[in-house]
């Protein structure tokens, strides 16, 4: 007990100097966005920090942003020539050890231990920018999208962890990847009988909790401030955040307000 409390007593006293160099690694996005033409917007707490607090919520420590997927693959393309030397590219084909299905911007002077993150692959572990792709949804019912991109996202999840060889592991491996395989068929069926022009969303693996937003409730994109700058925002950002959160305003009690890291460090060495 005591030791953990030492754990977050770090994490809080590091904890601002850290977001301060994620808003680094964003302002570096956002160059190469501008440069390029690149659409995205920022998205999830980063919004919510935003719209509640005018920056970042007092207790979050990481950076979310969207790029419709046709905008992350070309970002893909030039982001690793052109982000400062200080920082990387991280996509699932260019670093497949830490089994993240996100793309992140890293700084590479830095450190931010998630509860997944594996110690025995060689992989960076900076403080890092996500970027989600967005992509068009089937107009189906709310529920049923929710049930779908559920399994998707959790059998995903399962079948991805790291799996020591046992009677356990093989039962998993069978009853979640017959439900990942049924839930793909279920979800290609729906496209197929569904129009996709009204709706958007996160990719059905990383979509756990069913979320769809109008396409009107995004476009076309405004601007809101978060930490003295203006960042590009959904055009409707109060609908956006209740389909994310329901009643947004509402801050939890103190016992809900959570560091997501295990651990974090703003600075491994006086090096740039």
């Amino acid at each position: 007990m005591k030791e953990n409390k030492h754990i977050e007593a770090h994490k809080r006293q590091h904890l601002r100097a850290c977001q301060l160099k994620q808003l680094d690694i964003l302002r570096a996005i956002d160059a190469i966005c501008k440069e390029h033409g690149i659409t995205y917007w920022i998205d999830s707490g980063t919004l919510l920090g935003a719209v509640r607090h005018g920056g970042f919520i007092p207790w979050d420590d990481d950076i979310d942003i969207v790029m419709p997927e046709a905008e992350l693959e070309r970002f893909k393309q030039v982001a690793p020539a052109a982000l400062p030397a200080t920082m990387m590219l991280q996509t699932p084909e260019s670093v497949p050890e830490s089994k993240e299905p996100i793309v992140k911007v890293r700084d590479l002077n830095s450190l931010y231990i998630e509860p997944g993150d594996d110690f025995s692959a060689d992989y960076p572990k900076g403080l890092f920018v996500d970027i989600f792709p967005f992509v068009g949804y089937p107009s189906a019912s709310r529920s049923w999208v929710k049930r779908i991109t559920r399994m998707l996202s959790r059998s995903r999840s399962i079948l991805h962890k790291p799996h020591r060889y046992s009677l356990r592991a093989i039962a998993e491996w069978g009853w979640f990847g017959a439900k990942y395989l049924l839930a793909r068929s279920l979800w290609a069926i729906t496209c197929a009988c569904r129009p996709k022009s009204h709706y958007l969303s996160y990719t059905t693996t990383t979509n756990g909790y069913g979320i769809m937003h109008r396409r009107e409730s995004i476009f076309p994109l405004t601007t809101i401030t978060f930490e003295g700058t203006e960042w590009p925002s959904p055009h409707n950002s109060d609908e956006y955040l209740r389909d994310l959160y329901g009643e947004y305003m509402t801050i939890p009690p103190p016992e809900q307000r959570h560091i997501h890291a295990v651990f974090m460090l703003e600075q491994l060495s006086d090096t740039p």
